[in-house]
């Protein structure tokens, strides 16, 4: 019983605590804070960049070759301009 008792308030402890959450806020991001980020922060980037500039009535689709053109164009234009913000650069590149 005590073996239970135990468990359960383990159990209520670990659920109980808050589970941390990063957050990004893209509009504060520039062109030369995104180019230096780590391959998986720049691809989780990218991927909520496509589904952002995505019709709402589009189908369900993930397109990876338009997504590795975009993220190639995107970098040719931070490179290029590393003092824009990414947004100014996604709506020049994505937005077409």
């Amino acid at each position: 019983m005590k073996y239970l008792l135990s468990l359960t308030a383990a159990a209520m402890l670990w659920t109980a605590n808050p589970v941390r959450a990063d957050q990004l806020d893209l509009s504060t991001i520039t062109c030369k804070d995104f180019v230096s980020s780590s391959k998986e922060n720049i691809g989780l980037i990218l991927m909520w960049l496509e589904g952002f500039y995505t019709d709402q009535d589009a189908k369900p689709i993930v397109d990876f070759d338009k997504m590795q053109r975009d993220g190639q164009q995107l970098g040719e234009y931070c490179g290029k301009n590393p003092g824009h913000s990414l947004i100014t650069a996604a709506n020049d590149v994505m937005d077409k």
